[in-house]
């Protein structure tokens, strides 16, 4: 509590003042000295926290300097080790690890890719002899309906014909009928 309480004139290392002279002579021979001694005693032990604080302060540094810093130290040591072994050792074998392991991936993705490739060619070239043959089959079927028509053409011209010709014929049996009729009629 430095500032706000003075400091009792013993303990400060300052010349003692002139009027301090006259007030320890008074004390000094009569019955307040036992008095002023206890009220020194009580304010030092009340309001001077100085040398408990001093020493809970210079506690306070020696734990956090002495101990924990040589604790971080080690534990800054054991990263600087790690990362270190980590660099020389463990990376390099990670990496060799990882470049054998993607070689080899990539030789299966190649040979993957070659594999798919070549089912991809056989699937078109099954789908276009599908379609050749489907077209074939197309055609085949258009050229035998078209002959088919033809035939149904030619046949109806002939059933026409036939047709025609029995109506003909029927016209003139009858014509020759009625010929015969108008024989008979007329007696």
């Amino acid at each position: 509590m430095s500032g706000g309480v003075p400091a009792s004139p013993r303990r400060s290392g300052a010349a003692p003042l002139p009027s301090d002279g006259k007030r320890e002579a008074l004390a000094a021979g009569s019955p307040i000295q036992p008095i002023i001694k206890d009220v020194g005693e009580i304010y030092s032990r009340l309001l001077d926290h100085r040398p408990v604080i001093q020493g809970e302060i210079r506690y306070f540094v020696k734990e956090f300097e002495e101990k924990r810093g040589l604790r971080e130290l080690r534990v800054l040591e054991n990263l600087k080790n790690a990362i270190f072994e980590t660099n020389e050792h463990v990376l390099p074998k990670c990496e060799q690890a990882m470049h054998d392991n993607l070689n080899e991936a990539f030789k299966r993705l190649q040979a993957a890719n070659d594999m798919i490739h070549r089912l991809q060619e056989r699937e078109h070239e099954e789908r276009k002899l599908q379609a050749d043959k489907l077209m074939a089959r197309e055609e085949k079927r258009i050229a035998h309906w078209e002959e088919f028509m033809k035939e149904q053409q030619n046949k109806r011209a002939e059933v026409d014909e036939e047709h025609r010709k029995a109506v003909e014929r029927l016209k003139e049996q009858y014509s020759e009928m009625e010929k015969e009729l108008a024989k008979y009629v007329s007696f």
